[in-house]
């Protein structure tokens, strides 16, 4: 939770935007789906497959909705878990060089001693001011790990 002072250092990276906004376009396609469905099959225009086939089409479509919501980064003793939309990594604190999150990116990124770049997802340029305040937190959080380690 986050009080007048924000997070706490430690808490979990979440998007605002992208938490909610997957949410409620999933609820609401998964219902027009299901009304078109009925319809067409109420009108004979469409069989019983066509239905189930346009159902699970919905269903399939809020299921990677539902994925892009929960997207988040967890900082744990030994390292970063980041969560992104395809994949989930953990990488450790001694294995983070930097955290950029230049202009015009829509999301952090972590440059990683093997020179690979990892994205965070769960901190967006969308969130304007709370995007940029997580990624100073996270920069800030990467340097107090990595002093420990």
């Amino acid at each position: 939770m986050s009080d007048a002072a924000g997070p706490a250092p430690a808490a979990p990276f979440r998007p605002r935007r992208g938490r909610v906004v997957p949410l409620v376009v999933a609820g609401t396609f998964v219902v027009i789906c299901a009304a078109v469905a009925v319809g067409m099959g109420v009108s004979g225009a469409w069989g019983p497959g066509d239905q189930v086939a346009l159902v699970v089409f919905g269903l399939l479509v809020a299921a990677f909705l539902s994925r892009y919501a929960a997207i988040r980064a967890v900082a744990g003793p030994d390292g970063l878990t980041v969560r992104n939309l395809m994949s989930t990594r953990t990488v450790g604190w001694d294995e983070i060089v930097d955290v950029r999150f230049p202009d015009g990116d829509p999301w952090v990124s972590l440059e990683l001693a093997d020179t690979d770049v990892l994205a965070v997802m769960a901190v967006q340029r969308v969130d304007g001011e709370e995007g940029r305040a997580e990624a100073r937190r996270l920069a800030g959080l990467v340097r107090e790990r990595r002093l420990r380690s």
